[in-house]
């Protein structure tokens, strides 16, 4: 966890969203009304862009996670036919979490 002046993680980005590959090739654009960060080491090596309040990538299998302040304003997720979340049993799940802290 961090920690610097304005906080620790947990109190700066309270909320968590996840994202699961099931094995295809997915792209996944998630954007929020205050801050995110991706937690991983090198969000470039992850294939993963963040900048302000959006986060886009790629997944295929495993996890990516990003911490977030405010709401979840969208979510937009499509499998590499390009079929939309609703549609598609292949695309990634997506699980959003208010309020938790690190473990």
């Amino acid at each position: 966890m961090q920690n610097d002046a304005s906080g620790s993680r947990d109190d700066r980005l309270p909320n968590l969203v996840t994202i699961v590959g099931r094995g295809v090739p997915s792209n996944f654009e998630i954007a929020v009304d205050g801050e995110i960060e991706m937690l991983a080491d090198d969000p470039v090596a992850e294939g993963t862009v963040v900048s302000g309040g959006v986060a886009e990538g790629t997944i295929e299998v495993g996890v990516q996670r990003f911490r977030f302040s405010g709401q979840m304003a969208n979510v937009y997720v499509v499998d590499w036919n390009g079929v939309e979340m609703s549609d598609s049993a292949s695309t990634p799940e997506v699980h959003v979490d208010y309020g938790i802290s690190s473990r």
